[in-house]
């Protein structure tokens, strides 16, 4: 989360107590990944399968079946303790009903807008989506309820779900575990640029997917980068950002830990406090300190902090409010005396996360209800998080009656000769002959009261 001169220039004088080791943003594009990923997709639309099956050997190490049947999928479960069985049922169960809410929330309707034309909208699902599920380093249990389970929410009629092989049992069980409450139709073990290959060209006994979601790797999102177009695609997430809103009524080890939470994701992840008291900002990184000589993904988290962590002081809540603004954080957490003056006057971001009881993590995992996979890289300036709606195509139509032909027609006949478009013009001069030119079709007087 950079701020550029010309972005400090607008924001005015800033006290920083840490600034970002790394000069530029953490997710460039690396050319030997987009080389590499060009030349796996092209070598997988030419072979196809064969070519999946091979990687997926090479790569992964994997040459059993690709495809993981329903009842594997049931038994699941039965391999995880109890308490993280149940932990993970209260995730689908949250996220899935806060999904619900949201399909409720995007109404169908229909106007009519003058005499006998009637306009209307109607939210229609994207037919087939193909959803990564992560299970690297560190295996993201509650993907499924945010790709697979909100894509069934919005009424999407076929998922199908690829997570990397794992040892000797094809997939992560808890990560399958997830897709089945998920309800996904299809789980296969295959991961990377071949699993987003193969459901894009449609190599597993099934059409091309109409879009893929979920977050991965490099190779992962740089595959989603150059498949835009042929399907459509979620978001490109980068490395995992927090930026954390904070005055001298938070408590400085609370939000050190939040900024850690998310800092441990990898180590080009960015974590940034903007504050209005310099005193609680230096609390603060002392409190990293501290945390870090104990902390047992301290090998990630303190790369991420040292090289992407940030602490700025500003003078007030409204530049406070602007810094985080031009970040445009993936998550942003806001913990000061007056946390509504920033749910009302902040616009960029990925979700919030409001007051000091609300952090990241409940929602990483899916027990707060709301998706995780949200816009990075300042991209949340003109985008938003995966929801319901990113399903969901809001597909428009129009119903003309004869009757309202004289309130359509002799416009666009002058609008089209205007414009030199004697075909256009013809559409609606055929019309309006039909029924005749009278004294109810359109005379040129404004629609629009322009005083």
């Amino acid at each position: 989360m950079q701020i550029t001169p010309s972005e400090a220039a607008q924001l005015g004088p800033l006290t920083w107590l840490k600034k970002p080791a790394v000069d530029g943003p953490p997710a460039q594009r690396d050319p030997r990944v987009v080389e590499r990923v060009s030349e796996m997709l092209r070598d997988i639309e030419r072979r196809g399968l064969a070519a999946v099956r091979q990687y997926s050997e090479d790569l992964d190490g994997w040459t059993g079946s690709l495809e993981l049947g329903q009842d594997e999928l049931r038994r699941s479960g039965d391999q995880l303790p109890a308490d993280l069985r149940a932990a993970l049922e209260l995730g689908y169960e949250r996220t899935s009903r806060f999904a619900a809410a949201q399909r409720e929330h995007l109404t169908d309707f229909e106007i009519e807008l003058a005499d006998s034309v009637v306009c209307g909208q109607r939210y229609v699902p994207v037919r087939r989506v193909g959803a990564y599920l992560p299970a690297g380093r560190f295996p993201l249990l509650a993907s499924a309820f945010m790709t697979v389970g909100v894509a069934k929410a919005a009424g999407v009629p076929s998922v199908l779900a690829c997570t990397p092989p794992s040892g000797e049992h094809g997939a992560h069980p808890a990560v399958l575990y997830g897709a089945y409450l998920s309800g996904a139709d299809r789980v296969f073990a295959l991961g990377g640029v071949q699993a987003l290959g193969a459901m894009a060209f449609g190599l597993l006994d099934e059409a091309p997917v109409d879009m893929l979601v979920g977050a991965g790797n490099a190779y992962v999102t740089e595959a989603k980068r150059q498949l835009f177009g042929q399907v459509g695609i979620d978001l490109l997430a980068g490395p995992s950002e927090v930026a954390v809103i904070a005055d001298e009524t938070a408590d400085p080890d609370w939000v050190a830990a939040d900024l850690l939470g998310q800092a441990e994701h990898g180590p080009n992840s960015p974590a940034a406090l903007v504050t209005t008291s310099e005193e609680f900002g230096r609390q603060v990184i002392a409190a990293i300190d501290r945390r870090l000589a104990t902390l047992a993904t301290s090998e990630v988290a303190g790369p991420a902090w040292r090289d992407f962590g940030s602490v700025v002081v500003a003078r007030d809540a409204a530049q406070a409010a602007a810094v985080s603004d031009v970040w445009g954080p993936e998550h942003l957490e806001i913990q000061t005396a007056d946390d509504d003056y920033y749910l009302k006057n902040l616009a960029n971001y990925g979700s919030l996360f409001l007051g000091r009881w609300s952090t990241v993590a409940y929602s990483d995992k899916g027990i707060a209800g709301t998706n995780h996979v949200l816009p990075t890289g300042k991209t949340s300036r003109y985008n938003a998080g995966l929801s319901v709606s990113r399903f969901l195509k809001p597909l428009t139509y129009q119903r003309a009656a004869k009757e309202g032909t004289a309130a359509l027609a002799p416009a666009v006949e002058r609008i089209s000769a205007f414009e030199g478009l004697a075909a256009h013009e013809a559409t609606a001069t055929v019309r309006i002959e039909h029924i005749g030119r009278h004294s109810g079709a359109f005379d040129g007087t404004p629609a629009v009261d322009r005083n």
